[in-house]
């Protein structure tokens, strides 16, 4: 009898795991039946979809993962992949998600730092916007409408058509054009023009509920919103419009490399004094790393200080010899280009043909594929004790492969409000850190070591950079700041990462998300979150 009980309860417990897979499997199926009946020609709706069982499935999803930490196989997997490749297609996408309680992750192009845009601890669907990508100029009018899943190397081939144009857009030309601008967008030209988001003068934008909405409809707030707020959190950009901005037939970029033993420790004492007063025209950084040293084979730092310049060698040189004179500038250091050719040379293409712009897959110039990335802010020029305790690190085991980058503020910087986007780092910033740990497919069983590190050089500069909040750049999204949880996402939580991304913006943020996306459809672990 005992036997023949424990029998019919194994079997029970059998029937309800089966029922329980069942159950789960039928919101995908659902989704996929209610993407055919919602979709104005299921014909065109079917070959935008790509399920697990389709074999093309991991290409569509591999083909712009940016950083493979994010692809292994225990990486969660979206259920279903849609590329769009019209409007009704988003439409569908969204009803039908909603219905079936599955979430919507946005991708552009993958640069997400941590994967937000392809990965999820929940049941979803990846909306990837690789067939919405057409670039439209218009030279009479300095603009361009430019849809979202455009990269920027895209964006700048078209333009760079009618020569002296650009974007103010960012250094990496697979970079996509949707994230770039929901996150702010930082560039080459940012101290000249301003970042992405505010070279925006108008966008096409898909709400939770289905509506299409520009500019005069969606109203000054969300448009606000989405030029920095960060995205995945209010709905879908479609498409922006650009303002394009000038630059000369001529540029000029220059690197100029210092170890330690050459005097690099009070080259970038000097740097930090003076590169956010440098004209508007200039873009100065410089990148550390470790090297071996020439003299005796032991590690020592590299620090590279280069440039673009809006200009011609003859232009910048009497600049760098009288602001800069220690760095000792020469014409050799220096290359005149067009603004199009200096995009090849920023990503290590110089002898490339410009078609090269054009490849979505390329991968960023900096590091390896597998990587931790995290941003600082600064205020008053770190102390040279300081510097030589950052460099000790730079020269760790796990430090092999990092880079560290200040990038400097100053230009039109200094003169557009904290207010004027979501993108708040304006003011009072003499530079930006990139922290840039990488290590290649052979060592990721020790991912952890080099993500530790990242994180102990992180907690040794807190005293040297902004503090309450201690800011950080939303398109360097870093889960090490804070996290919303997977269910529901209180405003307090949402504070601790928030404000250090938005600052005081992101009260507003929250009043956008509340009035736009109530329910909080649209989210991730660092999406806005609603007032409830």
């Amino acid at each position: 009898m005992k036997s023949l009980q424990l029998s019919m309860l194994l079997l029970s417990l059998v029937l309800a795991a089966l029922l329980s897979f069942s159950m789960g499997a039928l919101p995908h199926e659902d989704f996929l039946q209610c993407l055919s009946l919602r979709s104005n020609d299921s014909s065109t709706i079917s070959s935008v979809i790509y399920t697990r069982n389709n074999p093309s499935y991991s290409t569509v999803l591999e083909s712009t993962i940016r950083n493979l930490r994010f692809n292994s196989t225990n990486t969660p997997k979206p259920l279903v992949i849609v590329t769009p490749s019209r409007t009704s297609h988003f439409q569908a996408t969204i009803y039908c998600s909603r219905k079936h309680g599955l979430q919507i992750r946005t991708r552009s192009s993958g640069h997400d730092y941590e994967g937000l845009s392809y990965v999820a601890k929940v049941p979803f669907v990846v909306v990837d916007l690789v067939n919405f990508r057409s670039v439209d100029v218009d030279v009479e009018n300095r603009v361009a409408w430019v849809q979202a899943g455009a990269i920027l190397g895209e964006v700048y081939y078209r333009i760079a058509e009618k020569r002296t144009l650009s974007f103010a857009g960012g250094v990496f030309h697979s970079i996509g054009v949707g994230g770039f601008i929901s996150g702010g967008g930082f560039g080459l030209l940012f101290r000249k023009y301003g970042t992405g988001g505010d070279n925006v003068i108008d966008a096409q934008f898909i709400d939770v509920n289905g509506r299409i909405l520009d500019r005069k409809s969606m109203g000054e707030d969300l448009f606000w919103a989405i030029r920095g707020g960060g995205g995945g959190s209010f709905g879908i950009v479609l498409a922006w419009k650009l303002k394009l901005v000038p630059v000369p037939a001529t540029v000029t970029v220059f690197s100029v490399s210092r170890t330690l033993e050459q005097n690099a420790t009070q080259l970038i004492l000097r740097w930090q004094e003076i590169a956010h007063q440098l004209p508007d025209k200039m873009n100065p950084d410089v990148s550390m790393f470790s090297v071996n040293s020439t003299q005796d084979g032991r590690k020592t730092i590299l620090a590279s200080f280069s440039s673009l310049f809006l200009g011609t060698i003859d232009e910048l040189l009497p600049i760098m010899q009288q602001r800069f004179p220690e760095l000792g500038l020469s014409r050799q250091d220096c290359s005149e280009m067009s603004w199009i050719e200096s995009i090849l040379y920023f990503n290590q293409l110089q002898n490339q043909p410009l078609e090269i712009l054009l490849n979505r897959t390329f991968r960023n110039p900096v590091g390896g594929q597998y990587y931790k990335i995290k941003s600082d802010y600064v205020k008053e020029p770190i102390s040279e004790t300081a510097l030589n305790g950052l460099f000790s690190r730079l020269s760790d085991e796990e430090a092999s492969s990092a880079i560290i980058i200040f990038m400097a503020y100053g230009g039109i910087m200094d003169r557009i409000p904290e207010d004027a986007t979501p993108f708040p780092h304006r003011a009072g910033n003499l530079y930006k850190i990139y922290y840039n740990v990488n290590w290649q497919e052979q060592d990721n069983v020790n991912s952890q070591k080099y993500i530790d590190w990242s994180r102990r050089v992180y907690n040794y500069m807190t005293p040297f950079v902004s503090k309450s909040p201690r800011e950080a750049y939303a398109n360097y999204r870093d889960l090490d700041i804070g996290s919303n949880n997977v269910g529901i996402t209180s405003y307090t939580e949402a504070s601790v990462w928030g404000r250090k991304y938005f600052k005081n913006n992101f009260d507003r943020l929250v009043q956008v998300k509340t009035k736009i996306d109530p329910e909080n459809f649209f989210k991730h672990e660092q999406s806005i979150p609603p007032l409830h």
